[in-house]
């Protein structure tokens, strides 16, 4: 799978979904096209899909949060006759890399949890209203909505038939969404992850896989019965009018992608890429109404969509490069005062959105698997929101006092009230607080500092960076620590890394993607699963998987 994979869609290029709004509610159907797959091998029939078909769904959500505010509840429905959806393509997982399985897992995960995370976040609803079979990643793509609803019929039922048909692990969630959000009895979770037909009509609510189930001549008055119901009873503020995300500005070559915030440069010969990111250069809109005008040219929606997509790019079509090193050039100032307007207004619509949208875009920073670095150079712009990259990385070097021959400003970190609570991890905790669990106290001694332009020996005394070198030092250790990351293990850096990265409580995302990293990681790699004789290769064939049976 060579072909570049383009993150950039939009509803005049959509091939399976199309959705007709309606006032405070949204449907939204799944109608794949069988020929649209995004590589060739396989056809995308029963409404199953891969990552082209994620891409669009990621797309239409976000869209929903921007230009459709008025939208409070959004009913997601198949458009095909005795079918729901079938799931992610056994075809496609049966031919594609392991790294492009694990990428695929790992987007849909994140759009799951986008739209699950919609009612908390945005006042959008999801309700999944379930005609015909509802299989593996199409019961995934339901157990994320929050009101399931089930026809009644001979074909209508949901099922997470992985482990019997094809020896691995639901990949988008479904486990953990079983146990820990449907709370879904141990025993009987067993029982329905290891059978193929799944689990129909009553006893789908009885065993809490479903909220509602009602007769075939009922379901569909049941479904904008409920759906109304849940539109009147919303507390989200009416919105009259959305902003349109217009095309990102974008130029990709051999050596990197340029957007208009956001360079990416790329050194395969070190295997590393360089992501630098500009701050404004102008003066923060006055008020939310020129906020709104300037729309998505607005530079914090700007750089959060171009950061955004950049990260996308890197993780599935450089996945060679095992070192991401982020950078920051700018005034501070500039990027706190753009920050600080949407704080003062985080009960308008639009800043709400943003900075929501400002936190999924640093949760993609911490969930991708790369090593990752933050350069502090002078003239550098680590504040508020780009200050939170100091402690998604894995480590940070901040030049320390004048070098020879440079005059821009001294390197500083900014912080701002927005990284005590705007964009927490996937742990529920901010960054902050997960940089300093052993120390809790100190929070609030760095909130007392925020708004100070901390240049580097504060900076390292407040241990917000890992190590702050002199003109002397600087180019040798920052040199040595790239060559040390190059030469390590992938494999290893990787396991590595995300044990370190989510320090504290456990959440249902963070077990998500936990157990997506160290479970589906290795299952998709065993023989078992994928080898010559093994369950995804078969499948189809009529003939079982050959398995070792041998417990590891």
């Amino acid at each position: 799978m060579t072909v570049m994979i383009n993150f950039q869609t939009d509803p005049s290029k959509y091939r399976h979904w199309k959705v007709e709004y309606e006032g405070p509610v949204a449907n939204l159907y799944m109608d794949v096209d069988e020929q649209g797959g995004l590589f060739e091998g396989y056809e995308l029939k029963l409404n199953s899909y891969d990552l082209g078909v994620d891409i669009e769904l990621a797309d239409i959500v976000q869209r929903m949060r921007f230009e459709h505010p008025e939208v409070k509840v959004v009913v997601m429905q198949s458009a095909k006759d005795k079918v729901f959806c079938a799931g992610a393509n056994i075809r496609m997982l049966g031919g594609a890399t392991h790294a492009h399985k694990v990428n695929f897992c790992k987007f849909t995960n994140e759009t799951r949890n986008t739209y699950e995370a919609a009612l908390a976040d945005s006042g959008q609803n999801y309700i999944c209203a379930i005609k015909g079979a509802c299989a593996g990643g199409g019961y995934e793509l339901a157990l994320a909505c929050n009101h399931l609803m089930l026809t009644e019929d001979a074909t209508s039922s949901v099922a997470l038939p992985e482990v019997p048909l094809l020896a691995v692990l639901p990949g988008t969630g479904g486990l953990t969404r079983v146990t820990d959000k449907r709370k879904v009895r141990r025993d009987l979770a067993d029982v329905f992850c290891s059978i193929e037909e799944g689990v129909k009509g009553k006893r789908a609510v009885e065993w809490r896989l479903v909220d509602e189930v009602f007769p075939n001549s009922r379901f569909d008055e049941a479904v904008k019965e409920r759906a109304a119901e849940m539109a009147a009873a919303s507390d989200k503020a009416d919105v009259a009018q959305g902003i349109s995300l217009s095309p990102l500005t974008r130029s990709i070559s051999q050596d990197g992608v340029t957007y208009s915030t956001v360079e990416v440069t790329l050194n395969r010969a070190e295997s590393r890429a360089t992501v630098t990111i500009k701050g404004p250069q102008g003066a923060a809109p006055a008020d939310m109404e020129s906020f709104t005008a300037e729309g998505a040219a607005a530079w914090m929606l700007r750089c959060a969509r171009e950061l955004d997509d950049a990260i996308l790019h890197l993780r599935n079509n450089e996945k060679e490069l095992g070192l991401i090193e982020f950078q920051t050039q700018g005034d501070p100032a500039a990027v706190v005062a753009h920050e600080a307007l949407l704080l003062a207004n985080k009960d308008h619509w639009l800043a709400a959105e943003v900075l929501h949208y400002w936190k999924r875009v640093l949760k993609r920073v911490d969930m991708t698997s790369r090593s990752l670095v933050a350069i502090v150079e002078h003239g550098s712009c680590f504040a508020g929101p780009l200050a939170e990259l100091l402690w998604a990385v894995d480590r940070s070097y901040m030049m320390l006092e004048e070098f020879d021959g440079d005059n821009r400003p001294l390197a500083n970190v900014t912080l701002t009230p927005g990284n005590f609570g705007t964009y927490p991890m996937g742990n529920d905790l901010t960054r902050l607080q997960t940089r300093f669990l052993g120390t809790p106290e100190h929070i609030d001694a760095l909130q007392a500092l925020a708004g100070d332009a901390l240049e580097a020996d504060a900076a390292e005394e407040q241990g917000l960076i890992t190590y702050a070198y002199d003109d002397i030092d600087w180019e040798d250790e920052v040199r040595l620590f790239m060559e040390e990351r190059a030469s390590f293990s992938p494999d290893a850096m990787t396991g590595m890394e995300a044990n370190l990265r989510f320090a504290g409580p456990e959440t249902m995302e963070t077990r998500i993607f936990g157990r997506l990293t160290a479970w589906q990681n290795w299952i998709f790699q065993r023989p078992n699963a994928v080898g010559p004789e093994g369950a995804l290769q078969r499948y189809g064939t009529g003939v079982r998987g050959k398995y070792d049976m041998e417990r590891v």
